[in-house]
């Protein structure tokens, strides 16, 4: 046999073997890979003719298996080790008949080897920008859009106490991806502090000091209805390869990953992919990671890997510096008592704030006033107005699983799960904490309870929050957010 044909197939073997899709646990990847090396080992190639590769195999069955599971990763192994245009030939052993030394073999063409192209349909849930995200490692870097926003640059973030420290940890990951200890960057905190607007500056300026570099910021609800697409095309092993090609993952409110048990295993060994290869993964969520329910300990686990970074409400000050940015840049400069004002009106976060800011903007515009305290003060009192939720029932319901990051069908089941069951309880407490609503009618709108469970709800929640602190947590929390 020629050695060069050996030594193009060996590498062409390992490649293959590199590139076998992860499995659930290393006791089943080592499962696969032993699969593969028993097919494999009976198969040889002897002969590579003008771009015409032919392999011998046992059976017509080894032939079509290869066909039918191996055909594209065989043909990015042989499009890397010997370049485009392979043609694929079988040399088939038949019975062997007596007194003859070698076997009778039966050459047959096998099925044109695919080249890797670009789609022409993408697949669901992906950005019409991604070119062919669904392609065997190794071939070459996608052309992605990052799905990254421009205004969310470091120039653009305004310090202060409450951030400091995560902006700090943040631009040191920006010059170095998934050098530091700080990989991942876990950022937390309430809705509107600039968690997303961080975990984008660190993507835009890996971006800018490294544009080779393959950046995808998206929210986790994005992540999971991909991961469903590709489930549903049994497409699972394309979708972990697109990914594991990434250099800086950005996933935005990752605690919507709660429950969805098929995405967390998949999620799983992406992260462990790009964290064994250097690569940065930066993660956003409304809890720190041991408050987020439902969710897998070995997840739990890689997310204290690096740093948890918690971003506060900002100060006044900082809310202050927020807004002389916000209106510099639409050259705007407010007196010292109107930007006193509106830091003092936005007190949650900076989403409400901009909020207030780009209103008062398109009122001053609209109705040609100039800006003054009287024209902030009525715009202010319209937006409250406008805004106003009524606190009835749904509306509980609504803000508790937005809370947990459940669905509002498993809040109304059955299930005794705690990670469900509490939230349950918590959502009947307030029902009848904050509204008129009877224990029947409350049970009625709970998915069918009867009014002694709703009763028993609520004397629990009054009874463990007294003792247990992250209960009493969940109690003071949800009750600010239902009443805001």
């Amino acid at each position: 046999m020629d050695e060069n044909l050996m030594m193009i197939w060996q590498k062409c073997l390992q490649f293959m073997r590199d590139n076998l899709n992860a499995a659930e646990d290393n006791s089943d990847l080592k499962k696969l890979e032993k699969s593969f090396d028993l097919l494999f080992d009976k198969v040889q190639p002897i002969s590579l003719v003008e771009n015409n590769l032919t392999l011998m195999v046992p059976s017509d069955f080894y032939k079509e298996y290869i066909e039918d599971n191996y055909l594209s990763l065989l043909s990015a192994a042989l499009k890397k080790n010997i370049g485009k245009g392979v043609k694929l030939w079988y040399s088939v052993m038949e019975n062997k008949p007596a007194g003859l030394e070698r076997p009778v073999t039966m050459n047959i063409k096998g099925k044109s080897v695919p080249t890797p192209k670009v789609q022409e349909t993408m697949p669901q849930g992906f950005s019409a920008n991604i070119v062919n995200p669904f392609v065997v490692p190794g071939i070459r870097k996608v052309n992605i859009d990052s799905n990254l926003k421009s205004d969310f640059s470091f120039d653009n973030y305004v310090e202060g106490e409450s951030n400091k420290f995560a902006a700090t940890v943040a631009r040191s990951i920006a010059k170095r991806p998934g050098a530091t200890a700080f990989n991942p960057l876990f950022l937390y905190g309430g809705y509107g502090v600039g968690k997303t607007h961080l975990g984008q500056a660190v993507g835009l300026e890996v971006k800018n000091q490294f544009p080779d570099k393959v950046v995808l910021y998206l929210s986790s609800e994005k992540f999971i209805q991909q991961f469903i697409s590709a489930a549903k095309a049994h497409k699972q092993t394309e979708f972990a390869n697109f990914y594991q090609m990434v250099d800086v993952l950005i996933i935005d409110d990752i605690q919507f990953l709660s429950g969805k048990s098929a995405t967390q295993d998949s999620f799983f060994h992406i992260f462990d992919h790009l964290h064994q290869n250097g690569k940065q993964i930066i993660l956003t969520s409304d809890k720190a990671p041991a408050d987020i329910l439902d969710i897998q300990d070995r997840i739990v686990s890689r997310f204290k890997w690096g740093l948890s970074a918690e971003i506060k409400s900002p100060d006044i000050s900082t809310r202050k510096q927020i807004i002389i940015d916000k209106l510099s840049r639409d050259g705007i400069v407010l007196p010292d008592d109107m930007l006193d004002f509106l830091a003092a009106e936005a007190k949650t976060n900076v989403r409400e704030l901009i909020g207030i800011i780009n209103s008062v903007i398109a009122y001053s515009t609209i109705y040609k006033q100039d800006l003054s305290l009287t024209l902030l003060k009525d715009t202010i009192n319209k937006i409250a107005s406008n805004q106003k939720k009524v606190i009835n029932i749904p509306y509980i319901q609504e803000v508790v699983c937005d809370y947990f990051g459940i669905k509002k069908e498993q809040l109304l089941s059955k299930t005794r799960k705690r990670e469900i069951a509490l939230p349950r309880q918590l959502a009947m407490y307030f029902s009848k904490e904050l509204t008129n609503a009877t224990f029947t009618k409350i049970g009625e709108e709970m998915g069918g309870k009867d009014h002694s469970t709703v009763m028993y709800a609520c004397d629990t929640i009054k009874d463990v929050s007294k003792i247990d602190k992250e209960v009493k947590k969940y109690v003071k929390e949800l009750g600010e957010r239902i009443k805001q």
